[in-house]
C-alpha cells in the first residue's frame, strides 16, 4: 500500500535557500552512468508497463483538495511529452466529491531502484495553491510507516513561489517522529513555468546530490532511521512519482488569484545506474 505523504505547513521554513554559483556547474556526466530505464513519451498514450495511475481523493496525507483520476483530461501523452493537468471542476468518484482534479503517476513494481541517477526534464505550473512534485517512495517499506522507510524529493515547487525548486529527504521514525532536511534552488532569471528545466538527483551509498540544469546545488550525507544502521532507510528500493497536487498544508489552498487549468509538462524521465551498484 502506498504510504501517505505528510509534510507540515512549517516544512518550507526549515529549508535553506541557496542560489548555486555558476562555478558549481556539474562537469560532463561520468560515463560510468549507464541508461537503464527511460520514458521519452513518444507515443500517444501513457505506457502501463512503466506507469500506474493512483486514483483517490485521500488528499495525499496533506489536506490536499484534488481527486486524482486516470482520465485523459488529467493525464495525457502527445507531441513527445507527458502532461499532468490540474483542473478546477466538481468531480465525484467512489471516495466522494472534490472541487479539483489532477493526476498522480508512479513506477512502483514497474521501475524500482536502489541507487542511480534520476533525470527529468519538465516545465512546471504556477498559481496559488499548486504543488507539482517529482519524488520517490520506498517500494517495500522495510523500516515501517512514513517516514521511517524514507522519502526522496527530487523536485518540489509551490505555485506562489515559481522561481524556487527544492529537494528534500524525509526519514527518522514513523510520523510524527520523522524529520526532514533539504535546500532550495533559486532560478537566476525568470521562473520554472516559462521553459523546460532538467532536474536531476544522483543517489549512491551514503550520498545524495541534487542538480538543476546541471548546476549542483545540494549534497546530503547525514541522516538516520530508528532501529536500523546507516545508511538506512536509503539502502532499499524506491520508485518514482510524478504529480500535481492542489492545495494542502505546504502551498495552502487556491484563492481568488488562482488560475486553472494548470499543467506540468514532462519531456522525458531517464534513470541511470553505475555499473555494479544495482
Amino acid at each position: 500500500m502506498n504510504l501517505p505523504r505528510i509534510i507540515l505547513a512549517t516544512a518550507a521554513s526549515t529549508v535553506v535557500t541557496a542560489s548555486a554559483p555558476a562555478s558549481d556547474v556539474m562537469p560532463p556526466r561520468d560515463p560510468s552512468w549507464k541508461l537503464v530505464w527511460s520514458d521519452e513519451f513518444e507515443g500517444d498514450r501513457i505506457d502501463p508497463s512503466k506507469w500506474e495511475f493512483e486514483v483517490n481523493a485521500k488528499g495525499g496525507g496533506n489536506n490536499e483538495l484534488q481527486y486524482y483520476t486516470n482520465r485523459a483530461e488529467n493525464a495525457t501523452v502527445g507531441d513527445g511529452t507527458l502532461k499532468l493537468i490540474a483542473r478546477r471542476e466538481a468531480y465525484t468518484g467512489p471516495e466522494g466529491t472534490r472541487s479539483y482534479t489532477s493526476a498522480r503517476l508512479r513506477t512502483k513494481n514497474r521501475g524500482d531502484w536502489k541507487y542511480g541517477r534520476f533525470e527529468i526534464r519538465a516545465k512546471l505550473p504556477k498559481t496559488q495553491g499548486l504543488w507539482p512534485a517529482i519524488w520517490m517512495l520506498p517500494t517495500d517499506n522495510v523500516y515501517g510507516g512514513w517516514a521511517a522507510s524514507g522519502e526522496i524529493d527530487i523536485m518540489e515547487l509551490v505555485g506562489h513561489k515559481p522561481t524556487e525548486a527544492f529537494g528534500t529527504l524525509h526519514y527518522g521514525g514513523s510520523h510524527p517522529r520523522n524529520t526532514h532536511t533539504g535546500k532550495t534552488f533559486v532560478l537566476p532569471q525568470g521562473d520554472f513555468s516559462e521553459d523546460f528545466h532538467v532536474f536531476a538527483l544522483e543517489w549512491e551509498r551514503g550520498v545524495f546530490r541534487w542538480y538543476v540544469d546541471g548546476v549542483h546545488y545540494q549534497t546530503q550525507t547525514v541522516w538516520r532511521t530508528e532501529g536500523a544502521p546507516y545508511p538506512a532507510p536509503f539502502d532499499q528500493r524506491f520508485h518514482l512519482l510524478l504529480n500535481v497536487a492542489v492545495g494542502g498544508n505546504l502551498p495552502r489552498h487556491p484563492d481568488a488569484t488562482s488560475v486553472f487549468p494548470q499543467t506540468m509538462t514532462v519531456d522525458y524521465v531517464r534513470v541511470y545506474s553505475r555499473v555494479g551498484t544495482q
